[in-house]
């Protein structure tokens, strides 16, 4: 079968991969339909994640549903389902207490300490060696474990388009409103106008907010914030951020700040040198505005990925200011039927991110346009 194929670093390529096979009584084996390329398969196409070997990429992604293990009881083929993000045992201490992407059991890399080369959480697809290393489904084909616990199946008459980001932007979106117990009212700044900031920022509407900033480096990323999540939009470097914020909240600043952009945020000179002092890699610049512009005892939600520690981290601002952090993987298994329930009423949609429909061939123009912010790409899906 074909599948992108992550080589090195800014490498991948379509190539002629082995079809995958059940391997456990608890598999399916998916026909993907559509599929897409999120922002944090950029942290693994950009280095920032290491991967030594070849890797089929993509954890967004649904289909038909080809075979069942014997002991799979709620799926047959020819279902059509999406499939969200994290692999689930559905048993586990984790996964009883409606933490799915901290699994014991899918990632024989699994720990408790959450180091950065050892002990990580559950399992992911297409996401390194470091979460299982399971092939993702940016592919022809995939092997999806534990059919009964993760996929879900397509209410009929929604289109691929209308269900493909319950895999993970939407309810990853809606997480980060979520943390933070929203009663109406709220004013709420999201970090970053791609795929995620735009779901929290349509999530923060839906939980009753009554303002709603975006702010982005990218124009056309602001633009789009605009027009489909009628966002107020400032530049990060062109407006003051802070204080536009904090005068529209009669000086005190967001109740709910998103950081939806994590370490690939634009880099400055002293960012690039203490990435070479300290061992690190990429940026907290946008962590930074978003501790800046939250509230005094406000909520800030982490959605970007962060893999690394950080030398100045800013704990006594956050300690001064008695701010509330919440951050990780979104628990989609555990949110993603509500959220569906909001897609087919109408409430929630994401299909307006796309940018670029692709075929599967053409993967690797989808990661540069995507990554070099080619053609004001904000998302890109592939047809195999």
């Amino acid at each position: 079968m074909k599948a992108t194929v992550f080589h090195s670093t800014k490498k991948v390529s379509v190539d002629e991969v082995a079809d995958p096979t059940i391997e456990a009584s608890t598999d399916i084996l998916l026909k993907v339909t559509s599929t897409a390329i999120c922002g944090s398969d950029l942290h693994i196409y950009n280095g920032f994640l290491p991967q030594k070997k070849p890797m089929t990429m993509g954890h967004e992604f649904m289909g038909i549903v080809e075979e069942v293990g014997k002991d799979v009881k709620s799926l047959k083929k020819g279902d059509r389902v999406f499939v969200p993000f994290p692999i689930a045992c559905g048993a586990c201490f984790f996964c009883e207490h409606d933490l799915p992407g901290h699994c014991e059991e899918s990632n024989d890399n699994y720990g408790p300490e959450g180091g950065l080369l050892t002990e990580k959480g559950g399992a992911l697809f297409g996401y390194t060696d470091l979460y299982g290393g399971y092939a993702g489904g940016q592919a022809e084909y995939v092997r999806v474990p534990y059919g009964d616990v993760g996929p879900r199946k397509v209410p009929e008459g929604l289109s691929d388009e209308q269900v493909l980001f319950l895999t993970d932007i939407i309810p990853t979106g809606y997480t980060a409103i979520d943390w933070a117990n929203p009663q109406g009212g709220e004013t709420v700044v999201v970090f970053g106008c791609g795929p995620v900031g735009i779901m929290a920022m349509k999530s923060a509407w839906l939980r009753g907010a009554k303002r709603v900033f975006g702010v982005d480096r990218e124009r056309y990323r602001m633009a789009k914030a605009a027009a489909i999540a009628n966002a107020e939009v400032l530049h990060a470097q062109d407006d003051d951020v802070s204080e536009v914020i904090r005068a529209a909240t009669n000086g005190r600043g967001a109740d709910i700040a998103v950081d939806a952009v994590g370490l690939e945020a634009h880099r400055s000179v002293g960012d690039k040198i203490a990435n070479v002092v300290h061992g690190e890699m990429g940026s907290i610049s946008a962590l930074r505005a978003a501790i800046s512009a939250v509230r005094r005892g406000g909520t800030l939600s982490i959605l970007g990925v962060y893999g690394m520690p950080y030398d100045n981290f800013p704990i006594g601002q956050l300690f001064d200011k008695g701010i509330t952090l919440k951050m990780g993987q979104a628990p989609v298994h555990a949110i993603v039927d509500e959220l569906l329930a909001h897609v087919v009423a109408g409430r929630l949609r994401a299909d307006d991110v796309i940018t670029h429909i692709l075929p599967l061939s053409e993967a690797a123009k989808g990661y540069d346009i995507f990554c070099e912010k080619k053609d004001d790409c904000v998302k890109v899906v592939l047809k195999p």
